[in-house]
Protein backbone atom coordinates (compact mmCIF):
# COMPACT_ATOMS: atom_id res chain seq x y z
CA UNK A 1 0.00 0.00 0.00
CA UNK A 2 1.31 3.44 -0.93
CA UNK A 3 1.75 5.93 1.88
CA UNK A 4 3.75 9.13 2.35
CA UNK A 5 6.13 7.31 4.69
CA UNK A 6 6.70 4.33 2.40
CA UNK A 7 7.22 6.63 -0.58
CA UNK A 8 9.78 8.78 1.23
CA UNK A 9 11.47 5.67 2.63
CA UNK A 10 11.90 4.28 -0.87
CA UNK A 11 13.43 7.54 -2.06
CA UNK A 12 15.75 7.77 0.96
CA UNK A 13 16.95 4.19 0.68
CA UNK A 14 18.22 4.57 -2.91
CA UNK A 15 21.40 6.57 -3.48
CA UNK A 16 20.41 8.17 -6.78
CA UNK A 17 16.94 9.25 -5.65
CA UNK A 18 18.31 10.43 -2.29
CA UNK A 19 20.92 12.53 -4.12
CA UNK A 20 18.23 14.11 -6.28
CA UNK A 21 15.97 14.77 -3.28
CA UNK A 22 18.74 16.47 -1.29
CA UNK A 23 20.03 18.39 -4.32
CA UNK A 24 16.59 19.82 -5.09
CA UNK A 25 16.08 20.77 -1.43
CA UNK A 26 19.55 22.30 -1.05
CA UNK A 27 19.18 24.33 -4.24
CA UNK A 28 15.84 25.78 -3.19
CA UNK A 29 17.07 26.65 0.28
CA UNK A 30 20.22 28.30 -1.08
CA UNK A 31 18.17 30.39 -3.49
CA UNK A 32 15.96 31.46 -0.60
CA UNK A 33 19.03 32.40 1.41
CA UNK A 34 20.34 34.63 -1.38
CA UNK A 35 16.95 36.28 -1.91
CA UNK A 36 16.48 37.09 1.77
CA UNK A 37 20.03 38.41 2.10
CA UNK A 38 19.49 40.76 -0.85
CA UNK A 39 16.12 41.92 0.47
CA UNK A 40 17.63 42.59 3.89
CA UNK A 41 20.29 44.77 2.26
CA UNK A 42 17.68 46.73 0.28
CA UNK A 43 15.06 47.33 2.98
CA UNK A 44 13.75 50.94 2.82
CA UNK A 45 14.84 53.26 5.62
CA UNK A 46 11.33 53.35 7.07
CA UNK A 47 11.47 49.58 7.68
CA UNK A 48 15.10 49.27 8.75
CA UNK A 49 14.09 47.44 11.96
CA UNK A 50 12.88 44.58 9.77
CA UNK A 51 16.26 44.04 8.11
CA UNK A 52 17.80 41.86 10.87
CA UNK A 53 14.78 39.53 10.80
CA UNK A 54 14.95 39.17 7.02
CA UNK A 55 18.70 38.55 7.30
CA UNK A 56 18.08 35.86 9.91
CA UNK A 57 15.50 34.26 7.62
CA UNK A 58 18.14 34.15 4.90
CA UNK A 59 20.75 32.74 7.28
CA UNK A 60 18.34 29.94 8.23
CA UNK A 61 17.75 29.09 4.56
CA UNK A 62 21.49 28.99 3.92
CA UNK A 63 21.87 26.70 6.92
CA UNK A 64 19.22 24.35 5.55
CA UNK A 65 21.03 24.19 2.22
CA UNK A 66 24.23 23.22 4.03
CA UNK A 67 22.38 20.57 6.02
CA UNK A 68 21.05 18.87 2.89
CA UNK A 69 24.49 18.95 1.29
CA UNK A 70 25.98 17.51 4.49
CA UNK A 71 23.46 14.67 4.41
CA UNK A 72 24.74 13.88 0.93
CA UNK A 73 28.36 13.89 2.10
CA UNK A 74 27.46 11.59 4.98
CA UNK A 75 26.26 9.05 2.41
CA UNK A 76 29.37 9.57 0.30
CA UNK A 77 27.32 11.25 -2.43
CA UNK A 78 27.74 14.42 -4.48
CA UNK A 79 25.04 16.94 -5.41
CA UNK A 80 23.45 16.30 -8.80
CA UNK A 81 22.06 18.81 -11.33
CA UNK A 82 18.57 20.00 -10.47
CA UNK A 83 16.17 19.50 -13.39
CA UNK A 84 14.59 22.79 -14.48
CA UNK A 85 11.07 21.42 -14.09
CA UNK A 86 11.70 20.77 -10.37
CA UNK A 87 13.01 24.28 -9.58
CA UNK A 88 10.14 25.52 -7.40
CA UNK A 89 11.68 28.92 -6.63
CA UNK A 90 12.45 29.88 -10.22
CA UNK A 91 9.11 28.60 -11.50
CA UNK A 92 7.34 30.82 -8.97
CA UNK A 93 9.36 33.78 -10.23
CA UNK A 94 8.37 33.00 -13.83
CA UNK A 95 4.75 33.18 -12.71
CA UNK A 96 5.41 36.69 -11.41
CA UNK A 97 5.25 35.71 -7.75
CA UNK A 98 7.52 37.47 -5.28
CA UNK A 99 10.33 39.88 -6.09
CA UNK A 100 12.17 39.16 -9.32
CA UNK A 101 15.86 38.31 -9.11
CA UNK A 102 16.60 41.03 -11.69
CA UNK A 103 15.15 43.59 -9.26
CA UNK A 104 17.10 42.21 -6.33
CA UNK A 105 20.38 42.52 -8.23
CA UNK A 106 19.87 46.29 -8.55
CA UNK A 107 21.38 48.31 -5.69
CA UNK A 108 18.31 50.48 -5.20
CA UNK A 109 16.21 50.44 -2.01
CA UNK A 110 12.97 48.51 -2.16
CA UNK A 111 9.64 50.19 -1.49
CA UNK A 112 7.27 49.41 1.36
CA UNK A 113 4.98 47.75 -1.19
CA UNK A 114 7.91 45.55 -2.27
CA UNK A 115 8.32 44.44 1.35
CA UNK A 116 4.61 43.69 1.60
CA UNK A 117 4.88 41.63 -1.60
CA UNK A 118 7.90 39.77 -0.22
CA UNK A 119 6.15 38.98 3.07
CA UNK A 120 2.95 37.81 1.34
CA UNK A 121 4.97 35.55 -0.96
CA UNK A 122 6.88 34.20 2.03
CA UNK A 123 3.72 33.62 4.04
CA UNK A 124 2.39 31.35 1.26
CA UNK A 125 5.61 29.45 0.56
CA UNK A 126 6.47 29.08 4.26
CA UNK A 127 3.05 27.51 4.81
CA UNK A 128 4.03 24.85 2.30
CA UNK A 129 7.51 24.43 3.77
CA UNK A 130 6.15 24.15 7.32
CA UNK A 131 3.65 21.47 6.28
CA UNK A 132 6.21 19.46 4.33
CA UNK A 133 8.74 19.50 7.15
CA UNK A 134 6.04 18.62 9.68
CA UNK A 135 5.25 15.55 7.56
CA UNK A 136 8.91 14.52 7.47
CA UNK A 137 9.30 15.17 11.19
CA UNK A 138 6.29 13.00 12.05
CA UNK A 139 7.62 10.08 10.03
CA UNK A 140 11.40 10.44 10.41
CA UNK A 141 12.11 12.28 13.67
CA UNK A 142 13.78 9.11 15.01
CA UNK A 143 15.67 8.31 11.81
CA UNK A 144 19.40 7.91 12.62
CA UNK A 145 20.54 10.13 9.74
CA UNK A 146 17.60 12.42 9.00
CA UNK A 147 16.01 12.85 12.42
CA UNK A 148 18.09 15.72 13.75
CA UNK A 149 18.02 17.54 10.43
CA UNK A 150 14.26 17.40 9.91
CA UNK A 151 13.53 18.50 13.48
CA UNK A 152 15.86 21.50 13.18
CA UNK A 153 14.55 22.57 9.78
CA UNK A 154 10.93 22.06 10.82
CA UNK A 155 11.44 24.29 13.85
CA UNK A 156 12.95 26.99 11.66
CA UNK A 157 10.15 26.82 9.08
CA UNK A 158 7.56 27.23 11.84
CA UNK A 159 9.46 30.31 13.02
CA UNK A 160 9.48 31.74 9.49
CA UNK A 161 5.73 31.24 9.16
CA UNK A 162 5.08 32.88 12.53
CA UNK A 163 7.23 35.85 11.54
CA UNK A 164 5.32 36.31 8.28
CA UNK A 165 1.98 36.32 10.11
CA UNK A 166 3.21 38.84 12.66
CA UNK A 167 4.74 41.26 10.17
CA UNK A 168 1.83 41.10 7.72
CA UNK A 169 -0.61 41.84 10.53
CA UNK A 170 1.54 44.84 11.45
CA UNK A 171 1.41 46.11 7.86
CA UNK A 172 -2.36 45.46 7.74
CA UNK A 173 -2.83 47.67 10.80
CA UNK A 174 -0.79 50.34 9.00
CA UNK A 175 -3.29 50.42 6.13
CA UNK A 176 -2.02 47.78 3.71
CA UNK A 177 -4.78 45.24 4.39
CA UNK A 178 -6.37 45.19 0.94
CA UNK A 179 -3.05 44.97 -0.85
CA UNK A 180 -1.98 42.14 1.45
CA UNK A 181 -5.12 40.09 0.86
CA UNK A 182 -4.97 40.61 -2.91
CA UNK A 183 -1.29 39.64 -3.03
CA UNK A 184 -1.80 36.63 -0.75
CA UNK A 185 -4.61 35.31 -2.96
CA UNK A 186 -2.60 35.75 -6.16
CA UNK A 187 0.43 34.08 -4.59
CA UNK A 188 -1.57 31.17 -3.20
CA UNK A 189 -3.33 30.38 -6.48
CA UNK A 190 -0.05 30.53 -8.38
CA UNK A 191 1.79 28.49 -5.75
CA UNK A 192 -0.63 25.59 -5.81
CA UNK A 193 -0.24 25.33 -9.60
CA UNK A 194 3.55 25.44 -9.39
CA UNK A 195 3.55 22.95 -6.51
CA UNK A 196 1.42 20.55 -8.58
CA UNK A 197 3.73 20.87 -11.59
CA UNK A 198 6.88 20.47 -9.52
CA UNK A 199 5.43 17.49 -7.64
CA UNK A 200 4.57 15.77 -10.92
CA UNK A 201 8.07 16.48 -12.26
CA UNK A 202 9.81 15.24 -9.10
CA UNK A 203 7.75 12.04 -9.06
CA UNK A 204 8.51 11.45 -12.75
CA UNK A 205 12.25 11.81 -12.16
CA UNK A 206 12.09 9.61 -9.06
CA UNK A 207 10.10 7.01 -10.98
CA UNK A 208 12.77 6.88 -13.66
CA UNK A 209 15.52 6.45 -11.07
CA UNK A 210 13.64 3.83 -9.05
CA UNK A 211 12.13 1.96 -11.98
CA UNK A 212 8.53 2.43 -10.90
CA UNK A 213 5.94 0.59 -13.02
CA UNK A 214 3.53 2.75 -15.00
CA UNK A 215 0.65 1.82 -12.72
CA UNK A 216 2.44 3.13 -9.63
CA UNK A 217 3.44 6.36 -11.38
CA UNK A 218 -0.15 6.80 -12.57
CA UNK A 219 -1.52 6.38 -9.04
CA UNK A 220 0.94 8.93 -7.66
CA UNK A 221 0.15 11.40 -10.45
CA UNK A 222 -3.57 10.97 -9.78
CA UNK A 223 -2.96 11.70 -6.10
CA UNK A 224 -1.07 14.88 -6.95
CA UNK A 225 -3.89 16.03 -9.23
CA UNK A 226 -6.43 15.26 -6.50
CA UNK A 227 -4.51 17.38 -3.99
CA UNK A 228 -4.40 20.22 -6.52
CA UNK A 229 -8.16 19.94 -7.13
CA UNK A 230 -8.83 20.23 -3.39
CA UNK A 231 -6.41 23.14 -3.02
CA UNK A 232 -7.89 24.92 -6.04
CA UNK A 233 -11.39 24.51 -4.62
CA UNK A 234 -10.77 25.45 -0.98
CA UNK A 235 -7.37 24.43 0.37
CA UNK A 236 -5.64 27.61 -0.82
CA UNK A 237 -7.55 29.57 1.83
CA UNK A 238 -5.30 28.20 4.59
CA UNK A 239 -2.45 30.06 2.89
CA UNK A 240 -4.07 33.49 2.99
CA UNK A 241 -5.46 33.69 6.51
CA UNK A 242 -3.61 35.82 9.05
CA UNK A 243 -3.68 35.41 12.81
CA UNK A 244 -1.42 36.36 15.71
CA UNK A 245 1.13 33.55 16.03
CA UNK A 246 1.86 31.68 19.24
CA UNK A 247 5.55 32.31 18.62
CA UNK A 248 6.03 36.07 18.98
CA UNK A 249 9.10 37.79 17.56
CA UNK A 250 10.18 34.41 16.19
CA UNK A 251 13.09 35.88 14.23
CA UNK A 252 14.11 38.52 16.74
CA UNK A 253 17.61 38.62 18.13
CA UNK A 254 20.79 37.29 16.59
CA UNK A 255 20.78 34.04 14.61
CA UNK A 256 21.80 31.01 16.60
CA UNK A 257 25.08 29.40 15.53
CA UNK A 258 24.45 27.09 12.59
CA UNK A 259 25.79 23.60 13.44
CA UNK A 260 27.15 21.69 10.50
CA UNK A 261 26.16 18.13 9.69
CA UNK A 262 29.05 15.86 8.80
Amino acid sequence: MLSAKSLFQEILDHDASFALFCSIAASGESQGGWENARIASLVPHSERDLAPKIARHGADEDKHGRIFNALLRKRGLQPVPVPADTDYTMLLERHGIGLAHARLRVDRPLTVQDIVTYLAHSRVTEQRASEQMDLLRRHFADHPDLGRAVKMISHDEDNHLAYCHEELLRFARAGHGRAIQRTLRDCALAEIRVYRDVSLAVMAHMGDLLGWPRAKSAVLAAGIHAVYAWERFAGWRRMVSLEPPERRDALGGSPAPAPEFA
